[in-house]
């Protein structure tokens, strides 16, 4: 009989062993569902600009931001004085668990560590940091710091944002308009499109 009751007590103890590594798998299961896939752009023309853009990702990842993918360098001109320094761009496909608004504010905040000043509007600046498309939702935030739409609204005409996005989400769509990237990469000028440098 001892044995017998040792023996349930046995089976017992393994199913709720079960039940709660069952448990841990879902709890996991549903925080995952809770991520948001994101793209960012990010640029640099003042000071060390591959490495700022390296601190940059360097930065999101230690606030439990995890890079999914990364385009290479593009050197473009300054917009709209294209006398200014060259920029280096990328765009990052990123997954986080932070709403747009606490994403938006962490990105600032990043920006503000590396060195990023706000004095004049297109002056050179060590990083820029733009949430391009957020989970593919559309977004009109009006916050007391700041204003964030996504999809971005220039993004459509900014090459230095479509060639990256085209490299590591080839057949991206855009939420709102519905078109593949190679649509809105034909309307840009030949200019332009030559203006742009994949430099690795």
């Amino acid at each position: 009989m001892k044995l017998l009751l040792l023996k349930v007590r046995n089976i017992l103890t393994s199913v709720k062993l079960k039940k709660h590594e069952i448990g841990i798998e879902i709890d996991q299961d549903m925080l995952e569902k809770r991520a948001k896939i994101v793209f960012l752009s990010i640029g640099s023309n003042l000071g060390s600009k591959t490495k700022n853009i390296e601190l940059v990702k360097f930065k999101l990842e230690k606030n439990n931001i995890k890079i999914i993918k990364s385009s290479k360098n593009y050197e473009t001109l300054s917009l709209p004085d294209k006398k200014k320094p060259k920029f280096i761009n990328i765009v990052l496909k990123i997954k986080t668990f932070l709403s747009p608004v606490d994403l938006m504010k962490k990105c600032l905040h990043i920006e503000k560590e590396l060195g990023r000043l706000r004095n004049k509007k297109n002056e050179p600046r060590t990083c820029d940091i733009d949430l391009i498309d957020y989970n593919g939702e559309n977004i009109n935030i009006v916050d007391q710091d700041f204003n964030l739409t996504t999809p971005h609204f220039m993004m459509t005409k900014r090459s230095f944002v479509l060639m990256p996005i085209k490299e590591i989400i080839p057949n991206w769509v855009h939420p709102v308009y519905l078109k593949k990237i190679d649509h809105f990469i034909s309307l840009l000028s030949e200019e332009e499109k030559k203006s742009i440098i994949k430099i690795d």
